[in-house]
């Protein structure tokens, strides 16, 4: 099978890195200048112990070719539009495209322009980074891959995907309610987003203070009643499990669009809050705190020219 993954950042270098050390026929596609830095350096997967090298086969937009078997999208917000167009010339008829960015956004750009049939659900579950050399850092031992058709069917050619992405080093999981974990994912990583900008600190700091528990609660049912009236409401466990670790006492635990806020990068602001704000205005539902930090944000990348 041949795969193409879609960006060689933190979480597709990861993944597909992963594939290609296992053996897998992957091909990146890249911007040039991180062509460049991973033909100098490699693609190094490092921390936890770890220093993996490997020298990975790279295209760039002006010399992908297709048809590949299966597209990893894996890039953030900001070069959505651009990877979609980007990868054009690698989809075929065959083709199935596995979008693993947070939210729901890129479903709809993807079967827009490529059909209902070519496009997967997808969830990345990994802690990882870049770091100052363009390294891969990995910052827990957290890897998994979930995916489905989003009807829940189990063709062979999901089943082919699901073969194929298995075994490589990470765990997997073929689903056949994962519009339902996608929600699921959304509705947390939207609530802990939103507890460490209003909040302006790491979990414990915010759980640490008087409302601060009180605010973690409340983003929380405000993104859970999103999902709910979408029709893919979360469970009570999963949503004790996710309250548990808004409030835990002590964490240090930030989202990754946090900490690129405070190191004054572009922010996920439409992909992860944005769009659920306006999907929560669409079916009629309040969200107040979720939409003020959706402006936090727009604000944010209007000065530092982000998305």
């Amino acid at each position: 099978m041949r795969i193409l993954v879609v960006g060689a950042g933190a979480t597709g270098g990861y993944f597909g890195g992963r594939l290609a050390q296992a053996g897998r026929d992957v091909t990146f596609l890249v911007r040039e200048a991180r062509a460049r830095t991973l033909r100098e350096r490699g693609l190094r997967i490092v921390g936890l112990g770890e220093q993996t090298v490997l020298e990975p086969k790279l295209v760039t937009a002006d010399t992908v070719e297709g048809p590949y078997d299966l597209v990893l999208l894996t890039v953030k917000e900001s070069g959505l539009l651009g990877a979609v167009a980007d990868l054009a010339p690698a989809v075929g008829p065959d083709t199935l495209i596995l979008p693993v960015l947070n939210g729901m956004r890129q479903i709809d750009v993807l079967v827009e322009r490529f059909g209902e049939d070519a496009v997967l659900g997808g969830i990345a579950y990994v802690m990882t980074t870049l770091d100052a050399d363009g390294d891969i850092l990995r910052l827990a031992p957290m890897h998994r891959l979930a995916y489905g058709r989003r009807d829940g069917s189990l063709d062979d050619r999901i089943q082919a995907v699901h073969a194929e992405l298995s075994d490589a080093g990470f765990d997997t999981a073929l689903s056949e309610r994962i519009l339902s974990g996608m929600w699921s994912k959304w509705t947390f990583i939207s609530a802990l987003g939103a507890v460490c900008v209003l909040g302006n600190g790491t979990v414990g700091e915010v759980a640490a203070v008087p409302g601060g528990t009180a605010l973690a609660d409340a983003v929380l049912t405000e993104g859970a009643s999103v999902a709910a009236a979408a029709g893919y409401p979360v469970s009570d466990k999963e949503l004790d499990v996710y309250r548990g670790m808004l409030t835990e006492q002590g964490s240090d635990d930030t989202s990754s669009l946090f900490r690129d806020l405070s190191v004054g990068l572009p922010v996920e602001a439409e992909q992860i809050f944005g769009d659920l704000v306006a999907r929560a205005e669409a079916l009629g539902v309040a969200v107040p705190l979720l939409g003020a930090v959706a402006v936090r944000l727009r604000v944010h990348n209007a000065r530092v020219g982000g998305a």
